[in-house]
């Protein structure tokens, strides 16, 4: 019984939270940028979309380098956007102007940038819980295994498939499902 209790209460601790009923779709989203504006979803219909969880401060950090090469690249077709999140070894410690300065200087990252979010846990911003619950997604359950998991939704909206962190952006494993 008490180990129950203790797995309820931890489930409650580390659960994300559901998404309201109005949240169908990736295109009902709309969040932060680096700068302080705003990312629309919805501009980005018809084109695909890689969503990619960064870190300044991790092994996969010099993949900025490739996704700014694919997002160059297949600019006509696909839009990445970036969330810098600090929940592993905590690789991403910078505030958002930090974060916009080292993308710029070190990688001359262009695409869009949110600002920076929790893709695990009880804080999980509610484009990962999307991205993450099949319920929400209708293509898989899933977690961030650590920084640079790559989503990648097809031009209609739905998630396609998922990259581990280890798959380098201009991979044919990705560049493949882009042609």
């Amino acid at each position: 019984m008490t180990r129950l209790i203790f797995i309820l209460m931890f489930s409650f601790l580390f659960s994300p939270k559901a998404l309201d009923a109005q949240t169908k779709s990736i295109y009902d989203f709309k969040v932060e940028s680096l700068d302080g504006g705003t990312i629309d979803f919805a501009k980005y219909k018809g084109k695909k979309i890689l969503i990619v969880n960064t870190a300044s401060k991790c092994g996969y950090t010099p993949q900025y380098e490739g996704l700014e090469k694919l997002s160059k690249q297949y600019k006509d077709k696909l839009v990445i956007v970036g969330f810098p999140a600090n929940n592993f070894l905590f690789q991403e410690p910078g505030e958002n102007a930090e974060i916009k300065s080292f993308c710029q200087k070190n990688y001359g990252v262009t695409f869009p940038m949110a600002s920076k979010i929790s893709v695990k846990g009880k804080n999980m911003a509610p484009i990962y819980v999307w991205l993450t619950q099949k319920k929400y997604n209708n293509f898989s359950d899933n977690s961030v295994k650590w920084n640079f998991q790559k989503y990648l939704i097809d031009e209609k909206g739905n998630l396609i498939d998922v990259f581990q962190p280890g798959v380098e952006p201009m991979s044919d494993e990705i560049t493949s499902k882009l042609k």
